[in-house]
């Protein structure tokens, strides 16, 4: 059966973003879907290994068994030519719009029927968490300061680059919000 053409879901391109990146173990991906892929797109373990196998039956993945940590070998994924040009097409395609379901936000928007010592609280945990994804975020940047390949654009530190600012930029401007907020409620 030949491969599937078609463009895979988004925790398949998510995938074969960490795979074009380099080759990695089921384990692996798993892990990198926590970081750095966890600070713009979730996905469960769970979820991570049937994947792999539409992929790997869309001819987009394969696999190589290497030695485990454990009794049974394991297996190694990396891209296929076939799965980059599914990626290049997915990047390069007009996002559809996204459903946005922004829970803290949600919260907030009703803060008005709570104590007003319950409102600032609740500002004050959405300011640590984002203040907290700031500085891990700018901390992830300032590592990539000195690195030439962050500079060039075909490079895949490049575009960590990119989303890293992104996080930063918005996760300041969230504290800013949280800051102002507390005014607000003061």
């Amino acid at each position: 059966m030949p491969p599937r053409t078609s463009i895979p879901s988004h925790l398949g391109c998510a995938v074969l973003g960490l795979l074009a990146r380099r080759p990695r173990t089921g384990y692996d991906l798993a892990k990198a879907m926590e970081r750095p892929v966890g600070y713009f797109w979730t996905a469960q373990h769970s979820q991570i290994y049937p994947e792999l196998a539409r992929l790997e039956s869309a001819g987009l993945v394969e696999h190589e068994v290497v030695e485990g940590a454990g009794p049974r070998p394991t297996k190694r994924y990396a891209v296929t030519p076939a799965g980059l040009e599914a990626l290049r097409t997915w990047v390069a395609t007009e996002a559809e719009p996204q459903a946005v379901r922004d829970l803290e936000t949600l919260r907030l928007w009703s803060v008005w029927t709570v104590e007003p010592e319950v409102a600032r609280g609740l500002a004050r945990e959405a300011r640590a968490r984002h203040a907290a994804a700031l500085e891990a975020y700018r901390t992830e940047l300032d590592a990539l300061a000195g690195d030439p390949d962050a500079q060039d654009r075909t490079h895949p530190l490049f575009a960590s680059r990119l989303t890293l600012e992104g996080g930063v930029r918005t996760r300041r401007a969230a504290v800013e919000w949280c800051d102002w907020m507390l005014e607000q409620l003061a």
